[in-house]
């Protein structure tokens, strides 16, 4: 709680400028490495305008009051239907407090309108990665935080009791070790690591795309057999309106299942990217694949409104066939061989979760920041 108090007290030091320009950019560099903050930043920036128009509207109200208190409404009272004269008598008589009136009642009509468009324009979009450091260490912990970081091999590697930053989730795109995830998950990695009920394994980033918030990883681990065929292929074209669909992934320890529909064919404010589907995630799901009843990939998580609950956003699969399109040949080992066939199609839920579960895995980020 009081870290919380001790944040905001510093996030409304940065946007009234009152940080100095050392202490703004190492701000600006918390902001870039950790999404949460970078969301209360800009939760706190709308509470501040909606106060100062709300303060706007308050000083108008009380202006309106004074000019209302000069006009000589009695003038009008002695007769209920006035001479035009009298009218024309009463606005000379007024015309700078009515004025003043009319323009009050016009600027306060513009302002509340101001204000009721803010309230129904942009939602807030929350990315669904997982900060490490705000989670209680439970279960196996990514198998001892990868066994301590491989026992701080050939004493190269960073200290063992160093945790990880981040964490979401990815899932393989072919049996020989690649992995799509969301590109906001390993952004600004130094080292990657992934498990699956199988094992640990390190992992590099051979394709990043920043723009549609998709990367591609590649397992460097001898110790990694190859996956058998993927049950599930990627969904080429675009999925309907009020769809079943489901999702993996790690917002704990073990894998979480999420059921839902396709709720609108747009993500956050319109955007063409993503599908907005109607499951709950949390922290740790982003990366997560997101599939319809036949086994088809036609999604990634990647977010959530927080205004909205249940609204969650996924890239649409076309950008996931636009990633593996986009990697540099000299970048593969090996052919992305992704799933052609859905070995998934006419099972039951739990049947399908359970062909799935070695196919999706765990992400754990390391950042020296």
């Amino acid at each position: 709680m009081r870290q919380d108090i001790e944040l905001e007290a510093i996030i409304e030091d940065y946007l009234n400028g009152k940080l100095t320009p050392e202490e703004q950019a190492a701000f600006e560099q918390l902001r870039s490495n950790d999404p949460m903050v970078d969301h209360k930043v800009v939760a706190h920036k709308v509470f501040l305008e909606s106060m100062l128009q709300y303060a706007h509207v308050v000083k108008l109200k009380e202006q309106m009051d004074m000019a209302h208190a000069q006009i000589d409404v009695a003038a009008l009272a002695e007769d209920l239907r006035p001479h035009p004269s009298k009218i024309i008598q009463f606005w000379r008589n007024n015309k700078s407090a009515v004025a003043v009136a009319a323009s009050f009642v016009l600027l306060s009509l513009v302002t509340l309108l101001s204000i009721h468009k803010s309230n129904q324009q942009e939602g807030t979009f929350a990315a669904m990665s997982k900060d490490m450091n705000q989670i209680k260490i439970t279960q196996n912990y990514l198998i001892r935080d990868i066994k301590n970081r491989e026992a701080n091999k050939n004493n190269n590697s960073r200290n063992a009791n160093n945790k990880a930053s981040f964490g979401g989730t990815g899932f393989a795109i072919s049996g020989n070790g690649y992995i799509v995830t969301a590109y906001h998950v390993v952004r600004s990695a130094d080292s990657i690591y992934v498990q699956n009920a199988k094992g640990a394994y390190k992992v590099q980033a051979i394709y990043t795309d920043p723009v549609n918030d998709v990367a591609i990883l590649k397992i460097n681990d001898k110790t990694f057999e190859s996956l058998p065929s993927l049950p599930y292929t990627i969904k080429k074209g675009m999925s309907g309106l009020g769809e079943a669909v489901f999702t993996l992934g790690f917002p704990k320890d073990d894998i979480v299942l999420g059921d839902g529909y396709v709720s609108s064919k747009n993500g956050i404010n319109g955007d063409t990217l993503a599908y907005q589907v109607a499951i709950p995630v949390n922290p740790g799901n982003s990366g997560g694949p997101l599939l319809d009843n036949s086994g088809n990939i036609v999604g990634i998580i990647n977010g959530k409104e927080n205004k909205t609950d249940g609204a969650t956003f996924a890239v649409k699969s076309k950008y996931i066939m636009e990633a593996l399109n986009a990697i540099p040949q000299d970048s593969l080992s090996k052919r992305v061989s992704y799933g052609k066939k859905s070995l998934l199609k006419g099972l039951k839920r739990n049947k399908q979760v359970e062909k799935m579960q070695d196919y999706v895995f765990m992400i754990k980020v390391y950042n020296n920041n």
